[in-house]
Order: structure tokens, then C-alpha cells, then sequence
């Protein structure tokens, strides 16, 4: 029988992520996961999160998240969306948007997805009205001829950075809908690089602008 691993969990014995169990009276805070305390807590998270519940987090996140969005289109089952989660987990996006098929291989996000918001939209139309409704434009990440560069563009504080299928990039739809165009400078002989980097690079542009300049 195929013993099912957990890769936020699953350790080697050099591993020392994490903690033991809890030593002493356990607390009586709500946000503790009596099983954590008991056994210990081996997750990839901060030391602020440890013994946690999952709900827990995901509140106390939800109390500071950054207000922007990620979209990726998905209409080949695009590996790329592990990535993008996990990234956008780790700078505090407010949500990532999967335009096209539902499914996508969770693998590469290392479950972080418990942690971060996940939505999804039929079609680049539906994510389009959603974000005419919440008031934020959307800009699309391609090098596209025409696109202003994201090393010097003033990215707004809220909006939907938008990414396109591996390999075809945006689609026609995907260009339609945005309100801009952003590029990725690049030196090298390729036209474009990997929809996951590409979504990081764009991700900690927006960081270095807002998040890095506020909290200073």
C-alpha cells in the first residue's frame, strides 16, 4: 500500500523544522491545536504560528493580507499554480484567481493553499466582472510589444496582477481585459520566462513599492 505524505510534515532524520511538544501547562488560548501541543508541530510555518490551528492563521493572516490579487489562466492545466500559491502565501496576496479549468495540481504549492485564498473563475469574462465590481484594475504580465516595464512602472495599491498559460502566454481574451500591460526585462536569447517567475518577479515588484516602503 502507497503511504500518503504530507510534504509540510514529512521530515528526514536531520530535519529539525519545527518543534516538540509542548513542555509544561498547555495554554488556554483557543488559537492552540490541542493535538500540535501534544505531539509537537512540524509545519512549515513562522515561530509565531506554532501549535496553531490552521483556522487560526488563516484569521490572523486574514487581519493584514496585502490588497493585491494574482490571476493565472489555466486552460491546460498550467503546473505553474503550485508555484504561484505558494509565492503568493509568502507576500501576503489577498487572493489568487484561477481563470479556466478548476483543477490544478497542488503538489508544487506545499500546501499553502490551506493558508491562502483561492478563487476561481470560468473565464477571463467572469474574473473581469468580478474585478470591475471590486474596483480594481487589472495588469497583465507579458512581454508584450507596447508593455510599460515593471522595474519602473507605479504599480497601484490595489489591483489584480493577471498571468497567462505557459508557454502561449495571455490570451486574447486575458489582453483584452486588462487595463495595462507590464513587461519583465530580460537579457538573454528566450522571449519569456516562466509564468511561476515571471508571477514571483511581479509579485515582489508590488512589495518593494508598497509593503517595504510603508513598513520603514
Amino acid at each position: 500500500m502507497r503511504r500518503v505524505t504530507d510534504p509540510e510534515t514529512e521530515l528526514t532524520p536531520l530535519d529539525t523544522v519545527g518543534v516538540g511538544p509542548w513542555a509544561g501547562p498547555w495554554p488556554e488560548d483557543p488559537r492552540y491545536d490541542p493535538e500540535l501541543l501534544e505531539h509537537g508541530d512540524r509545519r512549515n510555518v513562522v515561530d509565531r504560528y506554532r501549535y496553531w490551528t490552521v483556522d487560526a492563521i488563516v484569521a490572523d493572516l486574514d487581519t493584514r493580507r496585502h490588497p493585491f490579487h494574482v490571476a493565472i489562466e489555466n486552460w491546460r492545466h498550467d503546473l505553474n499554480i503550485g508555484t504561484v500559491v505558494r509565492t503568493a502565501n509568502a507576500f501576503l496576496a489577498e487572493a489568487v484567481h484561477v481563470v479556466g479549468r478548476k483543477r490544478w495540481n497542488r503538489r508544487g504549492a506545499m500546501v499553502t493553499d490551506r493558508y491562502q485564498h483561492v478563487r476561481h473563475h470560468a473565464d477571463v469574462a467572469g474574473l473581469a466582472a468580478w474585478a470591475q465590481e471590486a474596483g480594481l484594475p487589472i495588469l497583465a504580465i507579458d512581454n508584450l510589444p507596447g508593455a510599460e516595464p515593471i522595474e519602473t512602472a507605479a504599480l497601484p495599491h490595489a489591483c489584480v496582477l493577471l498571468f497567462g498559460q505557459e508557454g502561449s502566454g495571455l490570451s486574447a481574451e486575458a489582453r483584452d481585459a486588462a487595463d495595462g500591460v507590464l513587461s519583465i526585462a530580460q537579457f538573454g536569447s528566450t522571449r519569456s520566462i516562466n509564468a511561476g517567475v515571471a508571477a514571483g518577479i511581479a509579485m515582489h515588484a508590488w512589495i518593494r513599492l508598497h509593503a517595504l516602503s510603508s513598513s520603514g
